[in-house]
């Protein structure tokens, strides 16, 4: 077989560092090519990529094509997609071409076997946390790719549900779970006390992780958060009048849309000297701050996977999450379910949590094991599957 892979959404000059669809294609493509000698890969990326950024993908069996004109996608981006995309596709003569996100649109008027892979409809679910543009332009290429596989891949049961409710999709849907980095199994906590200090973390913290935007619930954990700190500030003083609130919430991830009100926020609720905003932070930085959190905690409105809550299971962090159908398919037992509308709730929770530590210990290790169910190496062996039985 001659597979294609479009990788452009990992190592890409336009939208930065691997996050959410760049992440699953960097662990895919790493992992499928450990696996599978005998097929030949053609990997396409950005022009703008740095040779040096690919090298670890050059192998015997793979050719890398880096999709010229890129800069002309700003300009004119339905003939840059339909004509230079396409001659470039046809010439490569694919068997099958499988696209790791909607987003990176396949020609219309491509005449291969195409997969596409969807990890997140959350624009459909929750549009009021998007903006009106982005909402009405995912809505045009993500029904136009639905249209154009031949096979997409889920990422969850919940996302096959979802695809099937939108575009009535289900009849050629199949599911193939994300899996989770190993390293984040690693024991050792080095690194914690210069990564901690460099941010301003001085003892407990709370921790989330994800891109600062409205369907991750920001401003209602920043709420929930400040309610938290009146109610143990309220029991602790009944018995120590000098009771001093020692827990911070760090959020960590990049900006998104609606970021910067949300220190505003913070300060308004009282809280701007607990909340630590630490941006997005580079991989090797991640475990050492996941590892001496207290707990995760996961608000979020809407997931299609939850890759965030198997990397805190896999570094025995308890993690408290939203109570919606993608997270518990995927934390299954080892997670702590709130209701992510109700901030009084929310806070309860996070109280018990900060002080049930047999609580956490149990979770952590239901954790640990369900971990144990995910690996990258498994999604690449179904998803290889996937790409012989559409081609034979």
């Amino acid at each position: 077989m001659r597979i294609g892979i479009d990788a452009r959404t990992i190592l890409n000059p336009k939208e930065g560092e691997a996050i959410g669809a760049g992440h699953y294609t960097y662990q895919l493509l790493k992992n499928i090519l450990e696996i599978d000698r005998e097929n030949e890969y053609v990997i396409f990326f950005d022009f703008r990529v740095r040779e040096k950024d690919v090298r670890k993908f050059t192998l015997p069996n793979t050719k890398i094509i880096f999709y010229p004109f890129s800069d002309y996608y700003k300009y004119l981006p339905g003939a840059y997609n339909e004509v230079l995309t396409a001659s470039t596709l046809a010439k490569e003569k694919l068997d099958l071409l499988h696209s790791t996100s909607p987003s990176s649109r396949i020609p219309t008027t491509y005449k291969g076997k195409t997969i596409v892979t969807f990890h997140n409809l959350s624009i459909y679910k929750i549009p009021e946390c998007y903006p009106r543009a982005r909402f009405l332009r995912n809505k045009i290429s993500y029904q136009m790719m639905v249209n154009k596989a031949d096979k997409i891949i889920a990422v969850s049961e919940s996302i096959k549900k979802d695809l099937e409710e939108i575009f009535g999709a289900g009849d050629k849907t199949e599911v193939v779970y994300g899996g989770f980095d190993k390293r984040f199994l690693d024991d050792s906590e080095s690194g914690s006390e210069r990564v901690l200090g460099k941010l301003g973390i001085e003892g407990k913290y709370i921790l989330f992780l994800g891109t600062l935007e409205p369907s991750k619930n920001i401003t209602r954990m920043l709420e929930a958060f400040a309610r938290f700190k009146k109610k143990i500030i309220s029991l602790n003083r009944k018995e120590n009048k000098n009771y001093k609130f020692d827990y911070q919430l760090l959020l960590v991830g990049k900006r998104g849309w609606l970021a910067g009100e949300y220190p505003q926020i913070a300060e308004d609720l009282g809280i701007e000297k607990e909340v630590v905003f630490a941006g997005y932070i580079i991989g090797d930085e991640i475990l050492p701050i996941l590892k001496k959190a207290e707990f995760l905690l996961l608000p979020s409105l809407y997931e299609g996977f939850g890759t965030t809550v198997l990397e805190a299971f896999g570094a025995g962090v308890p993690t408290m999450i939203s109570d919606i159908p993608s997270l518990r398919e995927i934390a299954g037992e080892a997670g702590y379910f709130i209701n992510p509308i109700n901030t009084e709730e929310m806070s309860e929770a996070i109280l018990k949590f900060s002080q049930d530590s047999d609580l956490r210990r149990e979770l952590r290790e239901r954790g640990l094991k369900r971990a144990e169910d995910f690996s990258w190496e498994k999604t690449a062996r179904e998803t290889l599957k996937i790409y012989k039985k559409l081609i034979a």
